[in-house]
């Protein structure tokens, strides 16, 4: 199939609607476009970048887990979520009632993510591990009567109030199990020629014009690339994810999606999504050498200076770059050392200024490392 070629789909008249059925997507794909070839190239070699300098980083894994609430904040706004990353780090009891929901979506998304990531290992990406990813996302809160794990069985829209205003109607229930299966099929096909980050540019645009769930497709839909990279080997780590991008140009990302289904413009939304590869490629190359140039100053500078308590130190500091939001009572359990012991190292990383008190009181002090989380605003 040619791209310019491309025909998107066909539109089904109901009473008041119409609903779009797209395209199978599971074939060849060639385009003359040199544009692409460009784009392409860039994304792929600031994808493995990436990769690279990811798998320099010490300790890589502790980092992870701030990528993944950078996301899961990021993913969620877009829905409509206003949850931040300093919020998604709060326990549940120390939330605002009234933002308790949007919190708990955000840590819905997390859980979900590292769901996913796990199940990894041992299946591949497909309408099972995306079942499973939602079953998660939509555990508890606002979408637990949207059929938590399971595909539509009935007529969802985007846009509008109702069917008869929507923006967009995708297809007919009824149609939803074959299209992901060709989905499916397409991103594992091993006898057609396509590059992996065509495929899951053009396996995105097709999950959110199936939008096989009753909710949470969006989140789902953006999810299925990292998850998709991960399981292709281009990255080792899930470390690029781009709904910070999409969101920072959420009109033109709509846009793009939306022109393939009206004008049969596949190059263009290509185009985008490889731009925005690249781009939050090198924003996550430069988060990670921020990353580096922090631990260099608060494990080789700072640290040292506290004696016979570095070792404490350098296991706390360690704890703090995976949950950088922490109490005394916390310190006693992770360090397995006394309440005085514990309260005693904690003033010494904020004479240190690597924490910070952020309640304001005597009791129940909540410390934060706010240098850290700064960098996945």
């Amino acid at each position: 199939m040619d791209l310019k070629q491309f025909k998107s789909g066909t539109y089904l008249q109901k009473y008041q609607y119409r609903s779009f059925i797209p395209s199978l997507v599971n074939h060849t794909w060639v385009w003359s476009d040199p544009k692409i070839n460009t784009l392409l190239e860039e994304a792929t070699h600031k994808l493995g970048a990436l990769d690279a300098f990811s798998k320099q980083v010490p300790d890589v894994n502790y980092f992870i887990r701030m990528h993944v609430v950078k996301e899961a904040t990021t993913s969620s706004r877009i829905e409509g979520t206003r949850t931040n990353v300093e919020e998604a780090l709060l326990k549940e009891y120390e939330v605002d009632p009234e933002r308790r929901d949007d919190w708990q979506e955000v840590q819905n998304y997390i859980a979900a993510m590292n769901h996913a990531v796990r199940r990894l290992r041992k299946i591949p990406v497909s309408s099972r591990l995306l079942k499973e990813t939602h079953k998660n996302l939509l555990s508890k809160g606002r979408g637990a009567s949207k059929m938590p794990g399971e595909f539509r069985r009935s007529q969802n829209w985007i846009g509008g109030a109702t069917l008869k205003d929507a923006t967009y109607v995708p297809p007919p229930h009824e149609e939803v199990n074959s299209l992901m299966s060709d989905l499916e099929n397409f991103l594992h096909n091993d006898g057609i020629d396509v590059p992996s980050l065509i495929r899951i540019a053009i396996g995105h645009y097709q999950f959110e014009s199936i939008h096989p769930f009753l909710d949470g497709n969006g989140r789902i839909g953006r999810l299925l690339i990292a998850l998709y990279l991960v399981s292709t080997g281009l990255l080792a780590k899930p470390t690029l994810y781009l709904s910070d991008y999409f969101d920072r140009h959420r009109l033109i990302y709509y846009d793009r999606l939306e022109v393939v289904r009206q004008k049969n413009d596949m190059i263009q939304w290509i185009a985008f999504f490889l731009i925005a590869i690249g781009k939050t490629c090198e924003r996550g190359i430069l988060t990670f050498e921020k990353i580096q140039k922090l631990r260099e100053d608060v494990e080789g500078r700072r640290l040292p200076k506290l004696g016979k308590r570095l070792p404490n130190a350098q296991k706390l500091i360690m704890e703090l770059y995976r949950n950088p939001r922490i109490t005394s009572s916390e310190v006693v359990k992770y360090l397995a050392i006394t309440p005085k012991s514990a309260n005693e190292l904690i003033e010494e990383f904020v004479k240190l200024k690597i924490l910070n008190e952020v309640t304001g009181g005597r009791r129940n002090r909540i410390f934060s490392f706010q240098e850290y989380v700064r960098l996945f605003r």
